[in-house]
């Protein structure tokens, strides 16, 4: 019988993480089975439990229920400490509950495999939600000059920089401070979505700087339609989703698959 796997999500009928992980198990050779499940609002824990009972051996977690699966878990990583949220459950032989974050490692990879430098990078990061705080890790640990959050209250980006300070420098602040030229900014936020941008000045990006959306369509998002006219090369979320995916893979069976044939078909698919 394959071990089984699933991702927690309300809604979750969009979700592509099936498809994602079908992929990951053929290519590695590995025997298990993912499907995607909408946990009651109210009850995640208890959606988890069941699942565990079910032979369930790992998740994902996807919106709403990161801080929850976060304060239901025995033993934390690091990197989920810090982002305060879980995206990855892993059963542990043991039966403790163990959470990790991986979102910010599917995006510094999806970022390095576009060729973009983030060593001594100047980057904005725009939005200070769940969705920020979760990468901001990887990214500091990546040595850019500076890392500078801008949000529409510009007290929960000062506070987001604060929490992060000793890892780099970085600082917060509303959209009325931000100042280019940046090599890399990336939006954390889901305004685009809705057809919205935040206040930017024109002059945002360095010559040959990079726009990141974390969000993906089959079109360019409204913000990297506004980054190209301004100039910058626009890279969308899809590669951060593969990449996070491959990234719980690797702690679930001790395999890292490889994420650019399985991007390439999902690219294709929108």
């Amino acid at each position: 019988m394959s071990d089984r796997y699933c991702v927690f999500g309300h809604p979750i009928g969009h979700s592509k993480s099936p498809a994602i992980h079908a992929a990951f198990a053929a290519q590695t050779g590995e025997a298990l089975e993912y499907v995607a499940i909408e946990a009651p609002l109210d009850d995640f824990a208890g959606a988890w439990r069941a699942f565990t009972v079910d032979g369930g051996r790992g998740a994902n977690v996807t919106v709403p229920f990161k801080e929850e699966a976060h304060r239901l878990c025995d033993t934390l990583s690091h990197r989920a400490r810090r982002a305060g949220a879980v995206n990855t459950l892993v059963l542990d032989a043991d039966g403790q509950t163990r959470g990790d974050t991986t979102d910010g490692l599917g995006l510094v990879g999806d970022l390095r495999r576009q060729d973009v430098v983030l060593a001594g990078a100047r980057i904005l990061v725009l939005g200070a939600g769940g969705a920020v705080r979760g990468v901001l890790e990887p990214l500091l640990e990546a040595a850019p000059a500076s890392l500078l959050i801008a949000n529409r209250t510009a007290a929960k980006a000062e506070a987001l920089a604060a929490d992060f300070a000793d890892l780099g420098e970085v600082a917060g602040g509303g959209f009325d401070v931000v100042r280019g030229p940046f090599d890399l900014v990336i939006n954390g936020t889901s305004a685009s979505l809705a057809g919205d941008l935040p206040p930017l000045p024109d002059d945002l990006f360095a010559e040959g700087g990079v726009a990141y959306d974390m969000m993906y369509g089959s079109e360019p998002t409204v913000f990297l339609r506004w980054a190209g006219q301004r100039g910058a090369r626009g890279i969308d979320g899809l590669g951060m989703l593969v990449g996070q995916a491959a990234e719980s893979f690797l702690l679930w069976r001790g395999k890292r698959p490889d994420v650019a044939p399985v991007l390439d078909r999902l690219r294709r698919s929108l």
